[in-house]
């Protein structure tokens, strides 16, 4: 920290003087007086938001660039697939524990035979594409795209395509049986929202 607040000073005064501006200009566009810029541009007066967004905003360059922020890295998140029993499944979250997000794609291939499974948690399906059938405790169901299902891990299920074709779906699974909320605005009583 002590390091990025010693080269601001520098990095003030050679951002004014490209653009050709005096201290006592800055000051005029500034508001802030010509010894307390002179002071900051030395290294004599530690640098604070007050009196940088005034600076940055005069010179028109954003508050990074005085402070010399770290460029911001590649915001693409580039997850390594993980393929398990024939289906890819691409992370989305990065932490481990707690909720994790799954896009998963169920490749087109006979229909395998189902052999539900029990385990913690608590999970929810969300079809983007194709049709995946879930077998939950005694219910045999298919769903299509835009469907969703949610359900405790530790109810006998089992997911996979029909032998229609593949399927792509997102995934949501707490380990620890965290629910998924939908949030809606309820309606109102005898009228239409």
């Amino acid at each position: 920290m002590d390091q990025v607040l010693t080269e601001v000073g520098p990095r003030l005064r050679r951002i004014r003087k490209e653009r050709g501006a005096t201290l006592a200009g800055l000051s005029a566009a500034t508001g802030i007086s010509v010894s307390t810029l002179s002071r900051l541009e030395s290294g004599h007066r530690k640098p604070s938001l007050e009196l940088l967004l005034p600076i940055a905003r005069a010179h028109q360059v954003p508050l990074d660039e005085l402070v010399g922020a770290p460029p911001v890295g590649d915001p693409r998140v580039r997850a390594k697939p993980i393929v398990r029993h024939g289906r890819t499944m691409l992370p989305l979250t990065r932490q481990p524990g707690g909720l994790q997000a799954y896009k998963v794609v169920e490749p087109a291939r006979t229909a395998p035979t189902p052999d539900p499974q029990t385990h913690e948690g608590y999970e929810w399906l969300y079809v983007l594409s194709g049709r995946l059938r879930l077998i939950l405790g005694d219910h045999d169901v298919v769903l299509g795209p835009g469907e969703a299902a949610e359900f405790d891990t530790r109810v006998p299920h089992w997911f996979g395509a029909t032998s229609e074709g593949g399927a792509e779906f997102i995934s949501l699974f707490g380990p620890q049986g965290e629910r998924m909320h939908v949030r809606a605005r309820p309606t109102r009583k005898g009228g239409a929202d």
